[in-house]
């Protein structure tokens, strides 16, 4: 338990960066009109291919991890 807990900090930094990558490379398709409640493109559904649709399961892969790790940092804690 003592390894777990020293190598916890650094896979959850490890985790947030690639989250944060992740979700900042998505591409929003909503301008300043879906923004505003319109809709820029005219069309209705979106459908995830290839880069994107990876990029998007890894982001929710990746939040899942992250809080799945946080769970088990306090719970670590809280045991100590």
């Amino acid at each position: 338990m003592n390894l777990v807990a020293k190598v916890l900090p650094y896979a959850q930094i490890i985790l947030s960066v690639i989250l944060v990558t992740a979700i900042l490379l998505q591409q929003s398709a909503a301008g300043m009109g879906g923004a505003l409640g319109g809709n820029d493109d005219g069309s209705f559904h979106h459908t995830r291919r290839g880069f994107e649709s990876f990029l998007f399961y890894l982001s929710i892969v990746c939040g899942i991890l992250f809080a799945l790790f946080a769970f088990l940092s306090i719970i670590i804690k809280a045991t100590a």
